[in-house]
């Protein structure tokens, strides 16, 4: 287990390299695209400055999407104790508390270290959830704090909204670009701006659900070693695949973010979905061998 969560961090440092990457191909493209290749650095420079403001504020940002509103003890004493728990048996900082207003079994865990964490539950999975089943739940989301996963899921946040703002300008400058050119140079950088600008979102989703489904596995294991009761969770996803875990404010830029997959996915849309199938981690719980 431990080496898997040192893998984690070597794993945060590949992604943003892959994500630079990215970033940087897509800049150089985007200014000799605009005609003016000297802007580079300067398109590179503001795609940085966005990303840290969002690496620092997308905790906040993902909150505040998804309706959450923080919590003290006296506000739920059950959630807040689950929580303050585990904590203390992870040797953890007390995370901060969030509950959001929605009929859906579902949490979430984000900000950008164990000193700098949120979790949230909805009233849905607070009302549907037994004591044990509740702390499984909370204890997956502890675990993504614990393994650094939310620093990945921040990373991702703000580099795929970089991309995808870079990518939409493109997009938009070829609708109202001047078709009169007819410099060879000029129409095929044209079209490698159209193929960038389609292709480059979708690389980077890629790149996100690649590292979203192995941290949902992870973090079940980390989980259920900290409760020592993996069959809490197992019970608690399934009683999700029976109900259902799309939440009424749809957000597929926080999707990664929760438990289980908020969002309403239908047909080939399920392949791009950042969570494993239920009943893939229910399997891998009830065969992890640990005897009370």
């Amino acid at each position: 287990m431990y080496k898997e969560i040192a893998h984690n961090k070597r794993r945060t440092a590949l992604l943003m390299a892959l994500f630079v990457v990215l970033v940087g191909g897509l800049g150089w493209v985007f200014s000799w695209y605009a005609g003016k290749p000297a802007i580079t650095p300067y398109v590179l420079i503001g795609a940085g400055l966005y990303a840290l403001f969002s690496y620092v504020a997308g905790s906040k940002m993902a909150l505040a999407f998804n309706g959450a509103h923080e919590i003290q003890k006296r506000d739920n004493p059950r959630l807040w104790r689950i929580v303050e728990n585990l904590s203390i048996t992870n040797g953890m900082p007390m995370p901060k508390v969030y509950v959001i207003d929605d009929p859906a079994p579902n949490a979430m865990a984000t900000g950008r270290d164990p000193r700098h964490a949120a979790v949230a539950a909805t009233t849905g999975i607070l009302d549907a959830m037994t004591d044990t089943e509740l702390e499984g739940v909370m204890a997956h989301e502890m675990g993504h704090v614990k393994n650094y996963d939310i620093r990945v899921s921040m990373v991702a946040f703000a580099l795929v909204a970089v991309v995808s703002i870079i990518a939409d300008i493109m997009l938009r400058m070829a609708w109202f670009r001047d078709g009169d050119d007819d410099n060879g140079g000029n129409n095929l950088f044209f079209v490698l701006g159209i193929v960038a600008a389609i292709l480059a979102p979708v690389i980077a989703v890629c790149i996100q659900l690649a590292i979203s489904r192995r941290r949902e596995y992870l973090a079940d294991a980390t989980g259920a070693m900290t409760t020592r009761h993996p069959e809490g969770l197992a019970n608690a996803l399934e009683k999700i695949g029976q109900h259902g875990s799309a939440l009424k404010r749809q957000n597929t830029s926080t999707a990664h973010l929760f438990f289980a997959n908020p969002l309403k996915n239908k047909g080939i849309m399920n392949l791009f979905s950042t969570h494993p199938p239920i009943e893939d981690r229910v399997a891998r719980l009830r065969g992890m061998g640990f005897h009370q």
